[in-house]
């Protein structure tokens, strides 16, 4: 688990402190201010791997880069550990010595590809001189998009050796051959159903192809039954979590076995723009789905050791936790341009209930002032400036009572709550 992260000349700060919560983190902020640069940063520190490109420090920043971090475990927190950039090499020199253990971290990037970590399969193993020597085992797991659902092979010199044989084989694998395995994925697509009458149901295999022999999965929806590979790119993006959230599972399980050790106590989930692709409806629920499954999928281990980053543009997302947030074990984080300073600063937002989508959209987390066209906006802002005879802050072609009600009767429905305010205020003039 990641306890905080403190930046020195890299990202989009000379400084930047970023303080983590045990259970849920929800990143808010606009496009460019460091999101997804603050996942792919709590990748690396948990893993010591990049998912991606390598964080590189900005050139006309002199400092010496470098990253501070923290991790926790369910007994101690690990000491203050620093990465340092070598401009000469260009490269990241982690902190000296084996790297704590993080327990499983899971990655779902935006791309559509996932980035798998297993202390099982990728954690350093033989104890050489006075340090640590990585095995020759792959040092995380990355997957294109393409791969998640065709499989992963390893590189040059393994040859022979399937990583992941891919959605698509695993899926006919487990319904025709390991039933336990695949009553685990239909409970989990299930859970993430995006409606109790929209559930996401495993149908019977189809040959789709004149020219590929193979089976392929399918779904069986309200308006009939298709193979897997047609569903739509939110489905598929749901799907793909699904499989890997089992396939990670099992295989770690698998592996542990063959070590004679106990599986890990402790889950990172990394999650990128989790509405992506869903329609409102999905985005009410996914996030509080995938708390419900897995705290099922892990329940022999897991107990509250399963800390997510989350980041997210949708107002929906976080409306939709409101009932399951805690403060003290979540938290919201804002990234904030400063103009002034001109850099980025992340807020951690105090958490207030706001009941609904347009709350959210006008709450400091995604910083609107209404929740409307920008156009609805600029009339409304006009509107209320003239009614509190504020006229130097009249904009330009909105300076008089009747421009003002012209553009509200252009951009407003006539059932708009601004409506009587307006009619009250402006009088019998403009009716």
């Amino acid at each position: 688990m990641i306890d905080y992260i403190r930046l020195e000349n890299v990202g989009p700060s000379p400084k930047m402190l970023l303080e983590f919560s045990p259970r849920l983190n929800l990143l808010t902020g606009d496009n460019g201010l460091g999101k997804t640069f603050a996942l792919d940063l709590a990748w690396w520190t948990l893993t010591r791997t990049w998912a991606g490109q390598p964080a590189m420090p900005r050139r006309e920043r002199k400092g010496k880069p470098e990253i501070e971090y923290r991790l926790w475990s369910k007994t101690k927190k690990t000491g203050v550990l620093t990465g340092k950039f070598d401009r000469r090499m260009q490269s990241w020199t982690p902190p000296a010595g084996r790297p704590p253990m993080p327990g499983l971290v899971m990655y779902v990037r935006i791309d559509g590809g996932f980035s798998i970590w297993d202390p099982a399969r990728n954690y350093w193993k033989k104890l050489v001189a006075r340090d640590y020597e990585s095995p020759e085992r792959p040092s995380s797991f990355q997957f294109t998009q393409d791969q998640v659902w065709k499989g992963l092979e390893a590189g040059e010199g393994s040859e022979n050796t399937v990583l992941c044989n891919g959605l698509l084989r695993d899926w006919i694998l487990w319904q025709y051959q390991k039933k336990d395995l695949f009553k685990v994925l239909t409970d989990v697509l299930a859970g993430l159903s995006p409606h109790p009458d929209e559930v996401l149901r495993p149908g019977e295999p189809v040959r789709s192809s004149l020219v590929d022999a193979r089976d392929e999965p399918t779904l069986e929806l309200p308006y009939g039954t298709i193979p897997v590979s047609v569903a739509s790119a939110g489905m598929r993006r749901v799907l793909a979590l699904a499989y890997l959230l089992v396939w990670t599972w099992s295989e770690h399980k698998a592996a542990s076995a063959l070590l004679h050790q106990p599986p890990t106590d402790r889950l990172v989930l990394l999650f990128d723009e989790v509405e992506a692709h869903l329609h409102p409806q999905w985005q009410r629920v996914l996030l509080p789905a995938l708390l419900d499954v897995i705290g099922k999928l892990y329940s022999d281990i897991f107990k509250r050791d399963v800390q997510i980053l989350a980041t997210t543009h949708a107002p929906l997302v976080l409306a939709s936790v409101e009932s399951r947030f805690t403060p003290e074990i979540d938290r919201l984080i804002t990234f904030t341009p400063r103009k002034k300073e001109r850099d980025v600063i992340a807020v951690t937002e105090e958490w207030s209930k706001q009941g609904d989508v347009l709350g959210w959209l006008v709450s400091d987390a995604f910083g609107l002032k209404q929740a409307r066209s920008r156009e609805a906006e600029r009339a409304i802002e006009a509107a209320e400036a003239f009614m509190r005879q504020d006229r130097e802050s009249l904009p330009t072609q909105l300076k008089t009572r009747q421009q003002i009600h012209q553009e509200l009767v252009r951009v407003l429905p006539g059932h708009d709550p601004f409506w009587p305010r307006w009619i009250v205020t402006a009088g019998e003039s403009v009716r």
